[in-house]
């Protein structure tokens, strides 16, 4: 028999040894987001959300000293995962009263489950480990960090999403983008509620504005998703998903105006200019 497994085993190159020894929990899984195949189509090296180390899967330890990691989202977790596999006394505080950080908010969008193994895979494997400690609802300062001691910080407390219009298109803030009603999307993935129409600006033209449209769609609300891209999350091209999406947002009669910018933001509504 033969079973071919060409992203699991990127996300996972010991995947076949860990099946043979019955340790189908130690499998980390791919999770389909097809970052590898973007790598591909985009010429650059290989990446893989779930295996960051992805090429180079073996590195020594380097000293003994213990560690404090700052934030258990996704960067936190493999770093607490790497640190204590290697044999490091690692602490990871997390604010929050669950780990997982964007990732978990991320899982719960229409049609992004299986992201919860990013967070699922890491936690187990911390568990399983004596040398690494978690402490949830654990909000550390830079005065918390020095009174715990460790020679070694990791801060893992990741980015935040802008809601003032500057990206990729717009190098300065859209005005009136600081008003009432304007949301960000780290917000409504937080369980901010909107209200009436809404208006999504996507100049990130990856998965999340999809989603987020989607999302915003199911709730009730008339949703026009607005992108200075071609069409909506363009870069979904590279992953090869942009066709099941574009078909979702037609389906839930999500309307979609390419080639535009927010040009203002006021009371009454948006200004939408063409690029």
């Amino acid at each position: 028999d033969l079973i071919g497994a060409a992203r699991p085993s990127i996300a996972d190159p010991f995947l076949p040894r860990k099946v043979e020894e019955g340790r189908a929990e130690d499998i980390r899984e791919c999770i389909g987001c097809n970052v590898c195949v973007a790598t591909n189509n985009t010429g650059a090296p290989m990446r893989c959300t779930q295996n960051p180390t992805v090429g180079e899967e073996w590195r020594p330890k380097g000293s003994d000293d213990k560690v404090l990691i700052v934030g258990a989202g996704p960067a936190g977790l493999e770093a607490a995962r790497a640190l204590g596999q290697r044999g490091y006394e690692v602490h990871l505080a997390e604010a929050a009263a669950e780990i997982g950080g964007r990732v978990t908010a991320e899982a719960a969008l229409p049609g992004h489950a299986a992201w919860a193994r990013v967070r699922d895979y890491r936690g187990y494997q911390i568990s399983q480990m004596g040398n690494v400690s978690v402490y949830r609802e654990s909000l550390m300062g830079a005065a918390e960090v020095r009174e715990f001691g460790a020679p070694n910080v990791v801060i893992a407390t990741g980015a935040r999403w802008r809601k003032d219009g500057v990206g990729r298109s717009n190098l300065f803030p859209i005005p009136g983008a600081d008003g009432a009603g304007v949301l960000s999307a780290g917000e409504v993935l937080a369980g901010a509620r909107a209200e009436g129409p809404v208006v999504l600006y996507d100049d990130d033209g990856y998965y999340l504005g999809g989603a987020l449209a989607e999302k915003l769609r199911s709730a009730g609300h008339a949703v026009t998703l607005v992108t200075p891209d071609t069409h909506a999350s363009a870069w979904c091209d590279y992953t090869l998903e942009h066709d099941r999406i574009q078909a979702r947002l037609i389906e839930l009669d999500i309307a979609v105006m390419p080639n535009r910018e927010l040009a203002a933001i006021d009371a009454g509504g948006v200004e939408i200019a063409c690029i």
